[in-house]
């Protein structure tokens, strides 16, 4: 949540100075900045030619997040109810440096004029207060030094190449309260304080004091958003709920609902018609309340007000309703946007970003992900997309850096004649609980066209997502916690 706000207010009140990190290049050198480290920007990150880039430009590649990890996302709901944990869904930034330059920062604005980039570090602002410096043997000691928080620089940085695959945010429909109390579910530090939630729902409710009322509100669970993300966290949840919280708690696990709200009138919209009517029994046989064509008023601590049922008191809120523009993309006003959502930029065939006074693309801006729409082809704002975006891109940018000693009109050329990006559907996956899945290939680009259910799609989206997590360290620790889950039990310990 920090970090949404921080990005969402820009610059502080207070006049923030900015320091030149580095000068503008040199022009036969080359400079590629990634913003951001999610599907589209971690992807770039680790298939990028690095060894080239290292040998032939002088600062090689550089990376601005304000995280310095990648979070595999299908992996989330998992690590929110200790089917997994944290670690195993996530990636390290800095597994590829010093090949990379990595920053753990936002960038706050991009002058494309000057290929200049103004960013503020996302980690704690710190001083040092009182100090005073002796020189002992050639090393600096600090003496009754005291740290203190205090302005931190922005810096700048300059680009000859620059990605921009900031992602979005979470879509809240300016509903009151929804960002003071409700949870997201993109981000590990988002599942870490669900599940932290959850864990002290149920101590709360055990203790003697609590009136059953009070215990039957505490352990009311609503989700708001009938995507994947929320239908796998419900699934999720159940699965936790009717395992190990009713061996621990028995009495308490009776009490416990899940509810999951939709605007829409079914969940899973972009599934098969079949699949989302399988999902919608599957759920009412679990005993999970659908509440599709409900809107949400407002969210207080501890309730929200929703216009069909009214007050619904709560102890967790999970919301999941879609994507808003990254401030990055609301503040560029350079480029052509997307005029339907306003939330992405537009972009040509081969990932260009557009320029809004003329039209034409910018050969050393691209834009991949949730940033990015192409003006020819509407995409759905998945992972998938992002991440043959990515690869997409990878590939164009490590021949620019073979040709990086041909002449600018060469290389021009071959931007010009670059084939565009082709999205290639491989299908989608939902898991709904109980060992149960569903697999929608109806609309997949290649090989046998159809659908799947129950235990078999079960068993694709598990070696779908096992196999898909991208170091080997994770594909241990995946499958070993699924192992150690299923025989031991989740950990239901809370610190």
């Amino acid at each position: 949540m920090l970090s949404v706000q921080r990005a969402a207010t820009g610059t502080s009140t207070r006049q923030l100075g900015v320091r030149t990190f580095f000068g503008t290049s040199s022009r036969a050198k080359q400079r590629l900045v990634i913003l951001g480290s999610g599907w589209g920007g971690y992807e770039i990150l680790r298939a990028i030619d690095k060894k080239r880039w290292s040998e032939e430009c002088s600062l090689d590649v550089i990376m601005v997040s304000p995280t310095n990890y990648f979070n595999f996302t299908p992996l989330l709901a998992s690590c929110s109810v200790g089917t997994l944990e944290f670690r195993a869904a996530v990636e390290p930034v800095r597994r590829y440096t010093p090949d990379v330059i990595a920053y753990t920062a936002w960038c706050d604005s991009i002058d494309f004029k000057h290929k200049k980039l103004v960013c503020m570090p996302a980690t704690s602002p710190v001083t040092f207060e009182g100090s005073q410096t002796q020189s002992n043997g050639g090393s600096d000691v600090n003496e009754s030094a005291s740290l203190v928080t205090g302005n931190t620089e922005k810096f700048q940085l300059t680009y000859d190449k620059l990605v921009i695959a900031v992602g979005a945010y979470n879509q809240t429909f300016n509903v009151p309260g929804v960002k003071e109390h409700a949870h997201f579910l993109k981000d590990i530090r988002d599942a870490r304080r669900i599940r932290t939630r959850i864990l002290e729902c149920f101590e709360q409710a055990n203790q003697p004091t609590i009136t059953d009322a009070d215990r039957r509100k505490l352990l009311n669970f609503c989700i708001v958003g009938g995507g994947p993300t929320g239908v796998e966290f419900a699934a999720e949840l159940h699965d936790f709920l009717h395992s190990d919280i009713a061996r621990h708690y028995p009495a308490l696990a009776r009490m416990a609902k899940i509810n999951l709200y939709d605007v829409a009138p079914h969940i899973l919209g972009g599934f098969d018609t079949g699949l989302q009517e399988y999902a919608t029994a599957k759920f009412k046989r679990e005993g999970i309340r659908l509440l599709t064509q409900h809107h949400v008023e407002r969210v207080e601590e501890g309730r929200m007000f929703v216009t069909e049922e009214g007050e619904v008191n709560f102890g967790l809120l999970v919301w999941s309703t879609g994507l808003s523009p990254n401030p990055l993309i609301e503040s560029i006003t350079e480029l052509k946007k997307d005029e339907r959502t306003k939330r992405s930029l537009l972009t040509n065939g081969t990932l260009n970003v557009l320029k809004a006074d003329t039209g034409a693309p910018d050969p050393d801006v691209f834009a991949i992900g949730d940033a990015c729409t192409i003006e020819t082809e509407a995409l759905p704002a998945t992972a998938q997309v992002a991440n043959q975006q990515a690869k997409y891109l990878t590939k164009r940018l490590n021949r620019l850096i073979k040709s990086s000693s041909a002449s600018a009109s060469s290389s021009d050329a071959a931007s010009a004649d670059a084939a565009a990006f082709k999205f290639q559907n491989a299908g989608s996956l939902a898991y709904v609980g109980d060992w149960e899945a569903i697999f929608d290939r109806t609309k997949a680009a290649r090989g046998p066209k159809g659908k799947e259910t129950g235990r078999v799609a079960w068993l694709l989206w598990r070696s779908a997502y096992f196999t898909k997590t991208l170091s080997v360290r994770n594909k241990i620790l995946v499958p070993m916690y699924w192992f150690l889950n299923w025989i031991f039990g989740r950990d239901l310990t809370r610190f």
